[in-house]
C-alpha cells in the first residue's frame, strides 16, 4: 500500500522549490530528505484502514421525489485521534449532494456523518464499495483502501395521482353503502334494493311493479360484483422512453417532462389502488421485446405495494415491444375473463405492427382498454405559427403525427378496444373512470 499524497505534503514540497531559488542546492536536498523521512514516518504511524470499523446506514426503501438520510459511522480502535475521509460509490440517481465526507474520530470512539438523498429516478440500487482514507497525525501522508459494505436501496416510483384516486375510491365505497351517484350503481345481476327514481337514473332500472304500488317511480339498485379480475399490461419498449410534459406546466408540483413509462406506472398504481379497494383482483405484466415481470392477480390490500416493487426496477428499453408475447402470457397464465388494461403508446407504426394484430388474441375472452398519454408539445406545434421554414415543417410533421394517432385510435376501437388517450396528468384519472364505468355497466 503506497502512501497517498496530502495537500500539506504538496505545499511543503512547493516550499522546497522556493528554497532552491534563494539558497544553495544542498539546502534543497536536505529539505527533500527531511521531508521524505517525515512522510515515511507519518505513513507508518497511520493506522491501516482495515482496522477501523465502517458502517453505512440507509433506509430500506425511499420514494422518488422524497428524501432520506445515508449515514456513515467510523469506529476508531486506536488511542490516537484520527482524521478519516470516506468516498462512497453512490449512484447518481440517488441524488446525494456529495459522496465524500471527512470525519475526526476520537481515540477509542466513533464519529458519524449524514447526507440527505433526493432520488431522481426509481429502481433498485446496489451499494457496495466505500473508499477509506486515514491521514497521518502530521498530515503528510495517508493510507487508503476500499471496503466492501454491501447493501440495497430500493426507490419506489412516485404515486402522483393518489389524491384523485382516494377521492374516487371514497365515493365508490359510499355508493356501496347506499349513496347515490350515476357512476357506481352496481351493474351485477344481484338486486340489492329499491329506492325512489332520480333524474340521474336510467329508465331501464325502473321497477314497474313497485312503481305501481308506490304511485311514484321506483328503481332497482344492484350490488356491484366483487372479485373480478383486472390485468394491467405495462409496455416498457422504446416508444415509452419518450419524454412528455408534466401534469400542469408552471404549477409548483409540476414534475416537468417525464418518460411515458412514468405516466403508465402512475396509472397502473391508480387502477390497482382503486380496484383492490373495491374488492377486485389486480395483476400486472410488464413487457418489452419479452415479458419482464409477472404479478399474479390478488385482491389483498398489499397488492399495490407488490405492484410498486415490481415496477420499481423497470426502465424503458430501446427495443420494439412485443404485444403478442404479452397477450399470450396473459391468456396462458390467467385464462379467467378479465379487464385487460394495456398501457402503451399509440404511435402509428408500433401500434400497427404489434398491437393491432395481437388484439384479436384476447378480444374474444377479455375486455380490452388501451391507455396512452399524448404529448401536448406536439399538439401545440399543430396550431403554431408557420412563419419560418423550420416551423412550417414542424407544423406539417405534427399534423401528420396527430392525424395518424386519430386513425390508430379509430382502428383500435373498431377492433373492439376502449381507448383512453389523455394529456399528461390526466391519464390515471381517466383510466380509473373507465374502470368504474366498465364495472358499473356489468361488462365483466
Amino acid at each position: 500500500m503506497l502512501p497517498v499524497v496530502t495537500p500539506r505534503l504538496a505545499a511543503l514540497a512547493a516550499a522546497g522549490a522556493l528554497i532552491a531559488l534563494i539558497a544553495d542546492a544542498r539546502w534543497l536536498i536536505a529539505w527533500n530528505v527531511l521531508l521524505g523521512i517525515a512522510t515515511a514516518v507519518d505513513w507508518l504511524r497511520a493506522p491501516r484502514p482495515e482496522r477501523l470499523t465502517v458502517r453505512r446506514e440507509t433506509p430500506a426503501v425511499l420514494t422518488q421525489g422524497m428524501h432520506g438520510p445515508v449515514t456513515w459511522t467510523v469506529g476508531n480502535p486506536t488511542r490516537r485521534l484520527l482524521r478519516v475521509a470516506l468516498a462512497d460509490e453512490l449512484a447518481r440517481g440517488l441524488g446525494a449532494p456529495t459522496r465524500r465526507v471527512a470525519l475526526t474520530v476520537p481515540a477509542r470512539g466513533s464519529a458519524r456523518r449524514s447526507v440527505e438523498l433526493h432520488p431522481t429516478r426509481h429502481g433498485r440500487f446496489v451499494l457496495d464499495r466505500v473508499t477509506v482514507r486515514v491521514t497521518g497525525s502530521w498530515g503528510l501522508a495517508a493510507r487508503q483502501r476500499w471496503r466492501s459494505l454491501p447493501g440495497v436501496l430500493t426507490v419506489y416510483p412516485p404515486f402522483r395521482s393518489l389524491p384523485q384516486i382516494e377521492l374516487r375510491l371514497q365515493r365508490a365505497r359510499q355508493l356501496q353503502l347506499g349513496g347515490r351517484t350515476v357512476r357506481l350503481h352496481g351493474g351485477g345481476m344481484d338486486v340489492e334494493g329499491l329506492r325512489e327514481y332520480t333524474v340521474d337514473d336510467e329508465v331501464r332500472r325502473i321497477d314497474w311493479a313497485a312503481t305501481a304500488r308506490a304511485s311514484r317511480a321506483i328503481v332497482r339498485t344492484y350490488r356491484a360484483e366483487r372479485n373480478q379480475t383486472v390485468l394491467i399490461l405495462v409496455d416498457c419498449g422504446r416508444t415509452m422512453a419518450a419524454l412528455v410534459g408534466g401534469a400542469a406546466r408552471g404549477a409548483a408540483d409540476d414534475p416537468g417532462p417525464i418518460a411515458r413509462l412514468e405516466h403508465a406506472i402512475d396509472a397502473a398504481q391508480s387502477v390497482t389502488r382503486l380496484a383492490t379497494g373495491l374488492g377486485d383482483r389486480v395483476g400486472m405484466i410488464a413487457f418489452a421485446d419479452r415479458v419482464l415481470t409477472v404479478l399474479p392477480p390478488r385482491s389483498q390490500a398489499d397488492q399495490l405495494r407488490r405492484l410498486t416493487i415490481g415496477l420499481a426496477g423497470i426502465r424503458a428499453r430501446l427495443v420494439e415491444s412485443d404485444h403478442h408475447a404479452a397477450f399470450v402470457t396473459a391468456l396462458s397464465r390467467f385464462p379467467r375473463r378479465a379487464l385487460l388494461l394495456v398501457l402503451t403508446e399509440l404511435a402509428n407504426e408500433a401500434a400497427a405492427q404489434t398491437l393491432l394484430p395481437a388484439l384479436g388474441l384476447v378480444r374474444r375472452r377479455h375486455l380490452v382498454v388501451v391507455g396512452s398519454v399524448r404529448d401536448p408539445v406536439v399538439e401545440s406545434w399543430r396550431t403554431g405559427a408557420a412563419d419560418t421554414v423550420e416551423r412550417t415543417y414542424r407544423r406539417a410533421a405534427a399534423i401528420r403525427t396527430l392525424d395518424q394517432r386519430v386513425v390508430t385510435t379509430a382502428r383500435l376501437r373498431a377492433a373492439g378496444a376502449t381507448v383512453v388517450d389523455a394529456v399528461p396528468g390526466e391519464l390515471a384519472a381517466a383510466l380509473a373512470d373507465a374502470y368504474l364505468d366498465t364495472k358499473a355497466a356489468g361488462r365483466l
